[in-house]
């Protein structure tokens, strides 16, 4: 029986109908997709009734909120119509509560938060409750005012019944309901008709294939749709590679039948002189001659069997990523002891560091060839020698120093079975080279056979290749240090920036990545963190470039920083929410940003990883212990009441010229209702307005100043433990804390190292040294050291408020309303 007729004998086994497993498949799917959207739909639609009433809720809640003052000591707020008038859509009943921070009822339903916590911070908190029979929605919002001499946060409630959420969630639900039982229809029947119409083109392919000769491997060329594309695509690439190994196994087949016959033919007429001859000495000579034959045939089936080999890896394009040094070292393995010590290699330090795709075995067979064809042909030493090619590629050469090759015979002896003139008389296949070839050819290379000076051939080839990873670090280091140099060089001398190099430890490959920080960051504090990273990751140069808040923020916006910068850190929080807001940080997650307070982050974008609170400090030997001032108030009328003592002897930022001080004040002006009586009062003493906290800091360690407002208790801190004669006072009445911020510029370079930086800061290590060296203040809760928020909390004895990171920061940033509050300042401070 033939071969063909098996085959079709062969029965082939039916299951089930793939259209009926597609339309039984399809509907189970779109069943079970309708009962989950059904389930989505109703969570999806209470939620966003929520949302919806919530927004209202908090929009009702602080605009009273922004009605709430202080008067003569006690809160009053004065209800806005447009509050309670924004509620009860639907026929809900609202109720309203205002309670100053001692927990006194100043107006609305006094029994609406019966057994509820009063509010501790500034942004909404929903919750629902039961009052008066029905359940409520509450919105509580703090609002942090200060009375007397103390500060506390006012509690404003707003409640509305859930009626109105239930309706709106009802007719969501019914509205989304209705259509997706009419898709799930639309659906199945789509489906039917599409399974139906998409078995056509098969059929159309299943006829070709039936009507061809067995021979014929030729492609389809028959129009089909895109979906059947890769169908046919792989049945065309399948025939085709059936038909390249079919065409090479009886090109190896005939090849072999060829060159095979002739040695197997003499070993038989030897054998048989041989079995006839009696003379001891000529049958030994003609069992010589025999086992030479028999060598030479043997290297010959070996050269075919390799070829067939190295033919079929390049046909299945078996790639993997090697340096020209293994697949040295792995020819050299390969050689008997003799051979190899006629080796000299030579690997250019370039050539080290790129990778090369390809296959293992046969670009170990090519160079292997090409050695032992050198060895074979020169008796002096052989040496190879792996360079960087001008063109970008790796060129592997093997020079020899025997007879070389003929010019017009170079083209020749890269055919099979085709020797020189040179070697024809000795041992060998002449199969060596033409593989050598074939494979160099198949990795997108060339073989080139070149004259050696001073005699001999040297075989060169070239082959694509790509820088490592360890190689584009150090270019890309490189450029990031030409990029910082020519930073500090436009600085020049107005010290607008100062870029300081902190490279790899002594030991370490110089060449590893770097990491550009530019920030506001005192240089000297910042250091802890630069060299404990590096201890860390030792590989790393990092790069230092320190500026004021303003001009980082103009240089980040105008994009003069250098372009490989990959972490921007900043004291100014609002600043840096407005980079983040307008499109100019990346976003970066990771376990230890979410263990950050939910104050300290803003949209994955913008993270807080100090604790910094603004503090009063005063010149120990100026102010004696019992006049310090322990809270805001008691500044504001020391000054007011000794004006001629402290004339031009306090200091406090110019919130012009500096982003921290302007953020600073703005918040202190939405907290205080005495902080526009301080700034009077400053004016009144012709305060020395500065830039930042070390140049306020040294004017009172001097004595040129008593006192400085606002001082961020980081710097201050780090100068009592160096023995400065400073005091610091944390307000009793109310305490800022700032958070200095890291954020990913979009234009980063390297996104990974900068993200794994503030991770760095943000893991216990970095936070230890936030609590400890540096003085900046750990911010996250648990951190042991000397400078945490829980000391730091305790020391402030007050109300303790952090400036929350989001959108809020962005209101004391608005042209209109920055300009009015830098006016208000310049006419009470500056021209009094």
């Amino acid at each position: 029986m033939r071969r063909t007729e098996a085959f079709a004998d062969t029965p082939v086994r039916a299951v089930l109908s793939i259209r009926r497993r597609v339309l039984g498949l399809a509907f189970l799917v779109l069943a079970i997709s309708a009962m989950v959207f059904a389930v989505f739909l109703r969570d999806y639609a209470n939620r966003a009734a929520d949302r919806a009433f919530d927004r209202l809720l908090a929009a009702s809640a602080l605009s009273i909120a922004g009605a709430v003052q202080v008067e003569d000591g006690r809160v009053t707020v004065e209800l806005p119509l447009a509050s309670l008038a924004m509620l009860g859509a639907g026929g809900d009943r609202v109720f309203y509560l205002v309670e100053a921070p001692d927990g006194a009822f100043v107006t609305g339903y006094p029994d609406l938060a019966a057994g509820r916590p009063r509010a501790a911070r500034s942004e909404p908190n929903f919750e629902d409750l039961s009052y008066r029979g029905e359940r409520v929605r509450v919105a509580t919002i703090g609002r942090l005012s200060s009375v007397g001499g103390g500060a506390g946060f006012v509690s404003i409630r707003v409640a509305e019944t859930r009626h109105g959420r239930e309706a709106l969630a009802n007719e969501i639900l019914a509205r989304a309901v209705l259509p997706l039982v009419a898709l799930l229809l639309v659906a199945l029947a789509v489906v039917w008709f599409g399974v139906r119409r998409a078995f056509v083109p098969l059929a159309g392919i299943e006829q070709e294939l039936r009507e061809r000769a067995p021979d014929d491997l030729s492609p389809l060329r028959l129009p089909v749709p895109i979906e059947v594309m890769a169908l046919v695509s792989a049945l065309n690439d399948f025939m085709r590679r059936l038909d390249s190994s079919l065409k090479t196994l009886s090109g190896l087949v005939a090849d072999a039948a060829h060159q095979v016959r002739t040695p197997l033919a003499a070993l038989r007429a030897q054998a048989e002189v041989a079995l006839e001859e009696r003379d001891p000495a000529k049958v030994r000579e003609r069992l010589v001659r025999i086992h030479r034959n028999a060598t030479a045939t043997s290297d010959l089936v070996n050269q075919l069997l390799m070829e067939a080999i190295v033919a079929h890896r390049l046909e299945t394009r078996e790639v993997a990523p090697l340096t020209p040094a293994v697949i040295v070292d792995e020819v050299r393995a390969r050689l008997d002891d003799d051979d190899e010590g006629r080796l000299a290699v030579s690997v250019a330090p370039a050539a080290r560091g790129v990778t090369i795709w390809g296959d293992r075995l046969a670009l170990r067979e090519m160079l292997r060839n090409l050695v032992e064809n050198a060895l074979a042909y020169s008796d002096d030493d052989v040496e190879i020698d792996v360079t960087l090619a001008s063109s970008g590629r790796v060129a592997v050469s093997v020079a020899d120093r025997g007879d070389g090759i003929a010019d017009d015979e170079k083209a020749l002896v890269l055919q099979r079975f085709r020797r020189g003139r040179a070697g024809a008389d000795a041992p060998g296949t002449g199969l060596g080279l033409a593989v050598a070839k074939s494979v160099a050819e198949a990795h997108g290379g060339k073989i080139m056979l070149l004259d050696r000076p001073g005699g001999g051939l040297v075989a060169r080839v070239e082959l694509p290749c790509e820088p490592t990873p360890a190689t584009r670090s150090a270019t890309a280091a490189m450029a990031t240090l030409v990029l910082a140099a020519l930073l500090s060089l436009a600085a020049g001398s107005d010290s607008l920036a100062r870029q300081t190099t902190y490279p790899a430890p002594e030991g370490v490959d110089r060449g590893g990545p770097v990491l550009t920080v530019a920030g506001a960051t005192d240089t000297g504090h910042f250091a802890h963190f630069i060299r404990d990273f590096q201890a860390m990751r030792p590989e790393v140069t990092v790069v230092y470039v320190e500026m004021d808040t303003i001009r980082l923020y103009d240089a980040v916006v105008a994009g003069t920083l250098p372009p490989s910068t990959d972490v921007i850190v900043s004291s100014a929080a609002d600043l840096q929410v407005k980079l983040a807001n307008d499109g100019f940080a990346r976003a970066h997650e990771s376990e230890a940003t979410r263990r950050l307070p939910a104050w300290a982050r803003w949209r994955s974008e913008v993270f807080g990883f100090t604790y910094e609170p603004a503090v009063i400090v005063y010149n120990t030997a100026l102010v004696p212990e019992a006049e310090r001032p322990r809270s805001h108030l008691a500044l504001t009328e020391l000054l007011e009441r000794e004006p001629e003592r402290f004339r031009g002897r306090v200091g406090t930022y110019d919130i012009a010229q500096s982003g921290v001080g302007h953020l600073l004040a703005m918040q202190d002006a939405q907290i205080s209702s005495n902080f526009w009586r301080l700034a009077r009062a400053f004016g009144r003493v012709d305060a020395e307005l500065g830039d930042s906290s070390p140049q306020i800091l040294d004017l009172v360690e001097e004595g040129e100043l008593a006192l400085g407002y606002n001082v961020l208790g980081s710097y201050a801190f780090g100068r009592v433990v160096e023995g400065g004669r400073l005091g610091v006072v944390v307000p009793e009445d109310y305490t800022l804390v700032l958070t200095r911020t890291m954020l990913i510029p979009k234009s980063a370079d390297d996104i990974a190292l900068g993200g794994a930086f503030i991770d760095y800061a943000l893991s216990p290590r970095g936070q230890a040294i936030a609590a400890g060296p540096s003085a900046l203040g750990a911010v996250i809760p648990g951190t042991p050291g000397e400078f945490t928020s829980e000391r730091i909390a305790r020391a402030a004895r007050g109300v303790v408020h952090p400036v929350a990171l989001g959108p809020a920061l962005l209101v004391a940033l608005d042209q209109q309303r920055k300009a009015r509050g830098l006016e208000t300042w310049r006419r009470l401070v500056t021209e009094p």
